[in-house]
């Protein structure tokens, strides 16, 4: 097959270009031939393979039809058509396409009868800002259904009043056009929760499939040793609980806990730390590489996931299994799909410091279960979190999207 990759970023900004770059590479090395629909930008990887870039764009413009482009572009609907007659794709995979890329890119692709998946790797269908929270950081779904004014009342968007009226617009003119419902031929969620949230939010059961996301890592039979850490890697952000992971680490009375990553919460994490005189016990280790991440992964105690944002299938998470490390998760999203309480980790409440503290304590004080829940997690890994095991159950899927536009 000839598979053309959609995403607005053709670099490493998050979980869905770790996505689209690893399937790119799976469906090659199976044989098929690739290439790439992104937007132009300084930090862009070079694939080798056939790319096809627009021009950058953004929520930031103040000329509001540059602002609106992000509903409709037309130069992206005509380089789109330019890539389509290039390539001549059997199937167009989208990952991560509106606002930059926008909904126009659609058309074209539908008007030859091209069939499209789409991997839906977080909850814009159904939340304007994304991440079905409002400003305040707290789990929201009010704009399920269609329900965009709470968007704009609320500022949810960077709490910019503008930025939040163009979210609306643009979820209110993909409710109309039927962009999910109609233009699209399967889409696919990492996660049962995600999947249940689009067909709350109207889209049609039968058209989505779950398939959790998918690491394969080359050290994983590296041999573990249990260093008496903690570890959480990830973005220093309000929503991915990080604060909360280190009030519940100051109720333990032994342990270090090591921090890898940066962002917004950096500062309030320092000043925490040092008032409760930490720094010897709370290392902030800063942005590390992939490698860097695995090696401390291997040699940990275990990781803790305390997102109190709806994750949907998180390679925190899969990464970790792989490794064979026991996981603390918080019980939001698609989290608990991937951890069996008691057996590959703990489940807690994301909004009680105090349970997170005790499940940590556990694993702290008890080796043998440690152990255990390492064996299972990578028992489960090797069992349904390859590429074999995603590259199967992503090609039925294209079979079917083909079989339904002949």
């Amino acid at each position: 097959m000839r598979i053309l990759l959609v995403n607005k970023f053709h670099w490493l900004k998050g979980g869905s270009e770790t996505y689209y770059f690893g399937l790119g590479k799976m469906l090659k090395k199976n044989g098929h031939e690739v290439a790439y629909f992104s937007m132009k930008d300084k930090n862009n990887i070079k694939t080798g393979d056939k790319e096809y870039f627009v021009e950058a764009s953004d929520m930031n413009s103040k000329r509001i039809t540059k602002a609106l482009s992000i509903i409709y572009n037309r130069k992206n609907r005509k380089k789109m058509e330019e890539a389509l007659n290039d390539f001549k794709p059997d199937i167009v995979h989208l990952n991560n396409f509106q606002r930059q890329l926008s909904a126009s890119i659609i058309y074209p692709i539908k008007k030859r009868n091209i069939p499209i998946v789409l991997t839906m790797h977080d909850a814009q269908a159904m939340c304007p800002a994304i991440t079905m929270m409002d400003k305040d950081g707290n789990i929201c779904d009010k704009c399920v259904n269609g329900k965009y004014l709470n968007c704009i009342k609320h500022k949810c968007i960077k709490n910019s009043k503008l930025k939040s009226i163009l979210g609306a617009i643009e979820g209110k003119y993909y409710r109309i056009k039927k962009i999910y419902n109609n233009r699209i031929d399967y889409i696919i969620t990492p996660s049962n929760f995600i999947r249940n949230k689009l067909i709350s939010d109207g889209i049609e059961k039968n058209k989505i499939v779950t398939i959790h996301n998918y690491v394969e890592l080359h050290n994983h039979h590296l041999k573990r040793t249990n260093n008496n850490y903690i570890f959480f890697f990830g973005r220093l952000s309000k929503e991915k609980g990080v604060i909360n992971l280190i009030n519940a680490f100051i109720k333990l009375s032994g342990g270090n806990l090591y921090i890898a990553g940066d962002g917004p919460e950096r500062n309030n994490l320092e000043k925490i730390i040092k008032e409760n005189k930490l720094e010897k016990r709370v290392k902030l280790l800063g942005y590390l590489d992939s490698s860097k991440v695995i090696d401390f992964i291997t040699n940990c105690k275990f990781v803790v996931v305390p997102s109190i944002c709806s994750e949907n299938c998180p390679y925190s998470v899969l990464e970790t299994m792989m490794v064979g490390k026991p996981i603390v998760g918080s019980n939001v999203g698609g989290i608990p799909e991937l951890i069996i309480n008691n057996k590959n980790g703990f489940i807690f409440d994301s909004y009680s410091i105090d349970d997170l503290y005790k499940k940590m304590k556990i694993l702290l004080e008890n080796p043998k279960i440690v152990d255990d829940f390492s064996k299972y997690s990578q028992k489960l890994a090797k069992e349904n979190y390859t590429e074999t095991v995603y590259y199967k159950k992503i090609f039925d899927i294209y079979n079917k999207a083909v079989k339904k536009n002949e």
